[in-house]
């Protein structure tokens, strides 16, 4: 569905991606891990159209899409929301959510000057998006509400439905669960689920590991930028170099084991090794 061929990016004498090769299959939520620095939010970049890639190609559904501007990569199907929240705070939810669908609509500046037919007609067709939007993320009763005046955990919300508006094949979500608390995350990570039942194709960076191994079907692990693992969560858990990337080649064995424990989410093993 979403493909990269040795993708790489270069900021002056930094290698920040390299020789990234894979896809994003659809239907399944797949997840980029890796310690900071590894390079997650510039692959994001470049996989959305943000950055355009030193190196290497980048294909959705067949089409590259290399060079393309974020606003045609997104209309193509592909959005994403950022690490930080990223809304009109002094807007309500729901108008936040009516720009995301704007990407969809043709009528331009002329268009709502004189109020036409067409303006009316979008005009309608956004809101009823959004409010779609907004009744997935669980934030419908709020449509009329300052965005601003939300909690963090809803101003989330709020992006990720500003991203669904645009009627997305492939969703992209930068550290969704970033400040939230775990009872907010066990709710965050239920919608997830739910958009991904639905159809959507969901990819994520994220830093909560007990949140990725009960959500994600699919790992990719990068680390300096580049590809070192990729697999069930399972099988990432087990990769000496997963674990080598998170804590170094000295990392005391009790450590690593627990690093384990945390990767799979198992509180018994967590207290084998406390």
């Amino acid at each position: 569905m979403l493909a990269f061929d040795d993708l790489g990016i270069r900021f002056g004498g930094n290698q920040a991606v390299q020789g990234v090769t894979g896809s994003i299959r659809p239907g399944v939520i797949t997840a980029i891990i890796g310690p900071n620095g590894a390079g997650k939010s510039t692959f994001f970049n470049l996989l959305s159209g943000f950055y355009k890639p030193t190196s290497g190609k980048i294909t959705f559904e067949g089409q590259d899409i290399t060079k393309l501007p974020t606003h045609e990569v997104v209309a193509l199907g592909v959005a994403r929301t950022f690490q930080t929240t990223t809304i009109y705070k002094e807007l309500s939810v729901l108008e936040n959510a009516v720009l995301g669908h704007r990407v969809r609509t043709t009528s331009g500046l002329w268009d709502a000057l004189l109020g036409t037919g067409r303006e009316r007609r979008e005009g309608r067709a956004s809101e009823a998006a959004a409010m779609e939007a907004l009744r997935r993320v669980g934030l419908e009763t709020q449509a009329h509400t300052l965005a601003g005046s939300l909690t963090q955990e809803a101003q989330k919300r709020v992006s990720i439905a500003l991203a669904l508006a645009t009627n997305p094949k492939v969703l992209l979500l930068d550290e969704p669960a970033a400040g939230i608390n775990p009872e907010e995350t066990v709710g965050l990570t239920r919608t997830i689920r739910e958009l991904a039942a639905g159809g959507l194709t969901v990819v994520l960076i994220e830093h909560k590991m007990s949140m990725i191994m009960t959500l994600a079907d699919h790992i990719m692990v990068l680390h300096h930028g580049q590809k070192i693992a990729e697999g069930t969560p399972q099988q990432v858990s087990r990769d000496p170099a997963v674990v080598e990337a998170y804590l170094g080649g000295h990392a005391a064995p009790h450590v690593r084991e627990e690093l384990k424990a945390d990767l799979l989410g198992s509180a018994e093993v967590e207290g084998q090794h406390a």
